[in-house]
């Protein structure tokens, strides 16, 4: 919902109909005062789910709701995004404050969940990161680590998440169900793709441990405040593919999302989009060296756990080329996705060979 600027009236906003989320919101959330001319808007970077900011009479609050179409089984959950949040808003993990689930289909369409807007920055673009200083990159990269440290020290049963996932197991779970999401969304033939669910499937190394893991944890799924004397990390976001498994999953997913200068096939197409390609940043094995001297993890098999991350983001990002195929993509960002998967799965296979 924006505002028209001939009728100054507010207007609709795609997959958010503006009567229906006006009235769940007075009475689900009665302590927000939305006002009579509250206005909302996408915000731009997501690739799955849509993310709203909401502009009310006392102040902003964020609204997350699933694709418009082509969701996959199991994937873009809102109750289970909110219900992780809210079991960590006690613990050390930086996460929103939830303010209100809504899982009547009737309102929108889709279950929903509307958040705090937590102050400070989501570095999206290489521009935004080259913006900050060198001492703040490095800091930054060292409170990430930190903070998925942070995450996979936390007890699920502790914090009301026993039964939030079954963490035996997981990594071959994760690669049938990864299989299926992409048997479900390829929109071309991509005879590697089946090559490297093989040979991951062959490979599964031995699960130590258990954790709560993000699912997709990166930079630009977290706020940055750089406002005090040192960046922290003020929220952790987007917690669809959250569950309970192998915290080395996670980090080798972050891995994936981290600019490593030895891996670029495509230097047109990072999948990165040259995020962390700045002074300051560390390089990809830092961060893991990091994560290892603050988890106290055994990283020996990270070069599978690398490869597991980067056939996940490339199914990931095959789901998202398939909904733009479809019209049924909201906001910008899609059109050079596909690019990044033939890319991806070649990444993967090169650190399986490293074994």
């Amino acid at each position: 919902m924006t505002t028209d600027q001939h009728t100054r009236r507010p207007t609709e906003v795609a997959g958010l109909p503006r009567e229906q989320v006006a009235a769940w919101l007075r009475e689900a959330v009665p302590s927000l005062d939305l006002g009579p001319h509250w206005t909302a808007e996408i915000i731009t970077g997501g690739l799955s789910n849509i993310t709203y900011r909401l502009h009310t009479a006392d102040g902003t609050v964020i609204l997350r709701r699933p694709p418009l179409a082509g969701a996959l089984p199991s994937a873009h959950d809102m109750v289970r995004e909110y219900t992780v949040q809210a079991a960590l808003a006690a613990t050390p993990t930086p996460v929103p404050r939830m303010l209100g689930l809504c899982t009547d289909q009737n309102v929108i369409g889709a279950p929903f969940y509307v958040m705090e807007d937590v102050a400070g920055q989501v570095l999206r673009s290489a521009a935004q990161t080259g913006s900050l200083t060198e001492d703040v990159r490095a800091a930054v990269s060292t409170a990430l680590v930190d903070a998925l440290a942070t995450l996979h020290r936390v007890d699920p049963e502790e914090v009301g998440l026993g039964g939030f996932g079954r963490p035996a197991g997981y990594t071959a779970r994760q690669i049938r169900r990864w299989a299926q999401q992409w048997e479900r969304s390829a929109t071309r033939e991509l005879p590697d793709m089946e090559k490297l669910f093989a040979l991951l499937d062959e490979r599964v190394p031995e699960q130590t441990d258990s954790a709560i893991v993000h699912g997709d944890f990166r930079l630009d799924n977290t706020v940055i405040d750089v406002s005090g004397p040192s960046p922290r990390i003020a929220a952790i976001l987007d917690w669809e593919l959250s569950t309970l498994g192998d915290p080395l999953a996670d980090l080798g997913l972050f891995l994936t999302y981290w600019y490593d200068s030895h891996l670029s096939e495509d230097p047109a197409f990072e999948p990165t989009a040259h995020l962390t390609d700045h002074p300051g940043f560390p390089a990809a094995e830092e961060m893991a060296e990091r994560y290892a001297r603050s988890s106290g993890r055994d990283l020996s098999q990270l070069s599978f756990y690398r490869a597991f991350g980067a056939m996940k983001l490339a199914v990931i990002l095959e789901g998202v080329h398939a909904r733009y195929l479809s019209g049924k993509t909201v906001g910008e960002g899609y059109g050079q996705v596909a690019r990044a998967v033939p890319v991806l799965t070649a990444r993967a296979l090169s650190f399986l060979r490293q074994r």
